[in-house]
């Protein structure tokens, strides 16, 4: 089933490979992607999906350095030519639009990271002069929060703008969307706070408003259901997600992307609630372990329609065929993930390039 064609909205798809959205910090100071990123998708683009890594849609939500955005005219021409790039090499990609929330810095945008309470994430945030503590996000009273929805909109439009297939809304992770799906990162006692209806409340309100710009057919959303990344803890993730996934399904989304950061009963609860297409990411953040053939084969007899891989594609360029005829697959060098340039970005050869006879 992975090497099978697959018709999303109004895309087909060349298979159920899909490249997982992935940070590689190789973009200026001023949001814009690296010059060598059209190669770096283009030689992905067999996959049947490419979901870009995380796209600041503000300056303000900005989660870390040298994050590409889609903001302003530069940001969105810079990007025409990396779609236009995988376009030609015959494949699809959605621009996945990443919001940090309380999960950004001063120092890193000049700017005070938004929240949904004022409640800072214990640890530390990565900067190019070491590791910064999070600081205290200014809460967002209801007109600002409304706010943050037509900057999602706006980028949205900028992504069609500069020919992305689609987006992926970023609610996984610890990102804006879960800090206010998560219980011990929004305290609000309004409209947003308090119940799941509640607390799922923006994620609806953003997939609503970008489904109506840009079209519900070109918009998929993304979570981690349970996950504890960036000091997130949902108390009771089957009862929120029963209750976000209800909210959703009318939109007619393009998909829904988890990571399998719940138990494997919620998993199954989440696909029999959700009636569009599922892509599953079987990866924890911060796990050694990762996704495979294996995985991928496990969660599409699950009920799973698409599968996500992550860094094997750093790896792997031609991973969709590496896995479609058993060949070996190349190990990343971890210490190449974020040190930008080109190395361990555009180098690592395809099989036929780096076969042993």
């Amino acid at each position: 089933m992975l090497f099978e064609t697959y018709k999303l909205g109004s895309l087909e798809l060349s298979n159920r490979v899909v490249m997982a959205p992935m940070t590689r910090v190789r973009a200026s100071e001023t949001g814009l992607p690296s010059q060598s990123a059209a190669l770096y998708y283009a030689q992905r683009a067999s996959a049947g999906l490419i979901v870009s890594e995380g796209i600041s849609p503000s300056k303000q939500g900005q989660s870390e350095p040298n994050i590409p955005g889609l903001y302003n005219d530069e940001q969105e021409a810079a990007w025409r030519p990396i779609t236009q790039s995988v376009h030609d090499a015959g494949g699809r990609i959605f621009a996945q639009l990443m919001h940090g929330g309380r999960v950004g810095h001063p120092e890193i945008n000049g700017m005070q990271p938004l929240g949904a309470s004022p409640i800072a994430a214990q640890g530390t945030i990565f900067n190019s002069g070491g590791r910064l503590a999070f600081v205290t996000p200014v809460e967002m009273p209801v007109e600002q929060i409304r706010e943050q929805v037509n900057v999602f909109v706006a980028a949205a439009e900028r992504a069609i703008a500069a020919g992305f297939d689609g987006v992926e809304i970023h609610g996984a992770n610890g990102y804006l969307i879960q800090q206010f799906l998560s219980d011990n990162s929004n305290h609000r006692t309004d409209q947003y706070g308090g119940s799941h209806e509640n607390r799922a409340r923006f994620a609806v309100e953003v997939a609503t408003a970008v489904s109506a710009a840009i079209g519900a057919d070109r918009v998929g959303i993304r979570f981690s259901p349970g996950g504890k990344f960036h000091d997130m803890n949902e108390s009771d993730p089957e009862g929120l997600y029963t209750t976000l996934l209800n909210a959703l399904n009318p939109l007619g989304l393009a998909y829904l992307h988890i990571l399998e950061t719940a138990s494997d009963d919620i998993n199954d609860r989440i696909r029999e609630i959700w009636t569009g297409p599922l892509i599953v990411n079987p990866a924890i953040v911060g796990s050694a372990d990762f996704v495979d053939k294996a995985n991928a084969d496990r969660w599409l007899s699950r009920g799973g329609d698409l599968i996500a891989f992550g860094r094997y594609f750093i790896s792997n360029p031609d991973l969709v065929r590496r896995l479609r005829d058993g060949l070996e697959l190349t190990m990343p060098d971890l210490d190449t993930f974020y040190s930008g340039g080109d190395k361990g970005y555009i180098d690592y050869p395809e099989w036929s390039d780096s076969a042993v006879s």
